[in-house]
């Protein structure tokens, strides 16, 4: 007996439009699972309800697109459970070249979703113990409907079935996290579940993303994530809706990715003796050797598994600063030359790249096994973070600028940049880089990460330049979650889940041409105090939720709504293990008592990031 005044459960992220019926579709033995042969359009709704779930289904014959449009404009959210409506009327919204995404022509439908079934099958068998078999009169049907955007999607729930369509199969595999979301929490766990009731509740939801790049930066270079976490956060990611996984594979403190050509930037770059324990420059090591790296195997399989969940991983290879794990395998990249150890401390290392021809052949080399390696149209290389006093001081670099005509030991980082640019351009591919390269010349595809602040995304954008908005005042969630002194190992200023929910990658002051190049923005976890995966999940979640919501939603999202829906969505987080952080402050053995941290307030903050922008900054920004 079903209740047909039962709420529907919340969703997070919050959908465009959200209409709930009466009644409830229950799961049981007999449900089974398929895929529409053809794509629909919105006069052939009908055919989906006919052909698969039989003229009981009629009702459901609007799970066609009809009400779906391929831009984000002033669409509505309404939450039936009694929530709050936000409307959206960004016109900067989706960029479609997202690489998760594919067109609905020139394939199959059931070939071209037989991957988002399989998934959905594996996602709902181990905790209801159902078989799922598949059936072409199918009791949940996938299908692919013409006239929706790339990652859209409309879920239609009755009691005697359900249909996900979307504009691809990203957009259907998206309605089918929404349908889970729709089902008990214990869903997620990876066991049967005994006792439970497995029924979605009858509902309408239209839905699509604001920003076409929806995603999160993980430093495994600092400290090592083997690779079953790391295919464990993709999943977290995909649950959220996020599709692009900023990969930070190499810094002065590990080199985590096999090179075949060059086999010492892991025999020797991918371990260091010790590693810092918390934030001041006295820090003390641990006297524990640290280390790890994935075999270009491994890699495979990490990009295959996060394309079968449309995540894109865009690795990134710092240069020419934060390469100290390089030097210590190949010391003649160095501009001293010396032999070195990989880096043990955190913070800014004074030793860069030489300005070598042969040392940009290095990572040309480099990057072509990393373009073997990843589909990603954006290819990372740093440009952060690099100091010029080795250039200035040392007489073999000042020779070499004279020789390339630069002027100014500032130029040299612009100059290595371009080269590596000229390199990825002519491959096809496009540079992604922290703000700090819009300190030179750049190909017109360049992409920048801005992260110091929103000054960096002001900047490129109106240079043409594409921007994916990272402030570290908004998403950089290896800072501190409050002012409490319970938490571990506090940096900089503190960011609450509120501060989070408020991001907004779409700086103020830019015209609607400027503001189309912002493809969107990602969150970005740090490691240097992070040395597992449980301090990861405590920084990144439940922050990472609202991030997701913010680059998912229509702006303007009410954040009390958003904490009701929170807590709804947590008992998901407990179901698959998520060591988040609770509302009430870190759990005990989740705090590092007596490891110092290095807080800032946000006037520190501000005035630090505002002196190291001042050679970017538009006039018109301070």
């Amino acid at each position: 007996m079903f209740d047909s005044r039962r709420p529907v459960p919340p969703l997070i992220p919050r959908p465009l439009s959200l209409t709930a019926g009466e009644g409830e579709l229950v799961l049981t033995r007999a449900t089974t699972v398929g895929c529409h042969p053809a794509v629909v359009t919105a006069d052939d709704g009908q055919a989906v309800v006919n052909d698969h779930a039989g003229a009981a289904t009629t009702t459901a014959t609007t799970t066609t697109a009809t009400a779906a449009t391929t831009t984000v404009g002033a669409a509505t959210a309404t939450d039936t459970t009694g929530d709050a409506t936000a409307t959206d009327t960004t016109s900067a919204a989706t960029d479609t070249t997202s690489a998760a995404t594919a067109t609905t022509g020139g394939g199959d439908p059931v070939e071209q979703l037989g991957g988002v079934l399989a998934w959905l099958q594996q996602a709902l068998r181990p905790a209801t113990g159902l078989p799922l078999r598949e059936s072409g009169q199918a009791t949940i049907t996938l299908g692919l409907a013409g006239n929706l955007g790339p990652e859209a999607y409309r879920l239609t729930v009755t009691p005697v079935g359900a249909v996900v369509l979307g504009g691809t199969a990203a957009g259907v595999f998206y309605g089918c996290q929404a349908l889970l979301q729709l089902l008990p929490p214990a869903v997620h766990r990876r066991s049967p579940v005994a006792g439970q009731h497995w029924a979605i509740p009858a509902v309408e939801i239209s839905d699509e993303p604001r920003f076409a790049w929806r995603g999160a930066m993980l430093d495994v270079a600092r400290h090592f994530m083997p690779k079953h976490d790391v295919l464990r956060f993709i999943d977290l990611m995909a649950l959220h809706r996020l599709n692009t996984l900023h990969w930070h594979l190499t810094d002065d403190q590990g080199w985590r990715l096999e090179i075949r050509r060059y086999p010492r930037l892991t025999e020797v770059g991918a371990w260091r003796r010790e590693s810092q324990v918390g934030a001041t420059r006295d820090a003390p090591g641990d006297g524990r050797p640290h280390g790890g790296f994935y075999t270009q195997d491994d890699v495979r399989e990490i990009v295959a598994y996060a394309a079968q969940r449309f995540v894109t991983i865009v690795p990134e290879i710092e240069s020419p600063g934060h390469v100290q794990a390089a030097l210590a395998a190949y010391p003649q990249l160095g501009v001293g030359k010396e032999p070195l150890d990989v880096y043990t401390r955190w913070g800014i290392n004074r030793n860069v790249l030489n300005a070598e021809e042969s040392t940009v052949i290095f990572f040309q080399n480099v990057l072509d096994e990393v373009l073997a390696l990843f589909p990603s149209r954006w290819i990372g290389v740093g440009g952060d973070e690099c100091p010029r006093d080795q250039w200035r001081d040392d007489p073999r670099t000042r020779e070499r600028m004279i020789e390339l005509g630069l002027t100014g030991e500032e130029q040299i980082q612009a100059w290595f940049i371009h080269r590596l640019d000229e390199h990825l351009t002519a491959a096809g591919r496009r540079l992604f880089g922290w703000d700090e390269i819009l300190e030179g010349d750049l190909a017109p595809g360049t992409t920048i990460a801005s992260w110091r602040g929103m000054t960096g995304a002001v900047a490129a954008a109106r240079r043409g330049y594409d921007v994916v908005a990272c402030p570290d005042d908004r998403v950089y969630l290896d800072y501190r979650q409050s002012e409490s002194p319970d938490e571990p190992i506090p940096v900089s200023i503190p960011l609450t889940v509120a501060d989070v929910y408020a991001f907004d990658p779409v700086p103020d002051g830019l015209t609607p041409d400027e503001a189309r190049h912002i493809l969107g923005g990602q969150a970005n976890i740090w490691t240097e105090h992070a040395d597992s995966p449980r301090t990861v999940d405590y920084l990144a979640f439940p922050r990472l939720c609202a991030v997701a919501e913010a680059l998912w939603s229509p702006a303007g999202g009410d954040y009390e709504e958003f904490f009701r829906r929170l807590r709804h969505h947590l008992a998901r987080l407990d179901a698959l293990g998520v060591e988040y952080r609770h509302a009430g402050g870190p759990l005990p053995w989740q705090r590092r008592p007596g490891v110092p941290g290095r807080p800032d307030t946000r006037q520190q903050r501000a005035a630090h990031i505002a002196r190291l922008v001042e050679n970017i900054a538009p006039q018109e920004v301070s």
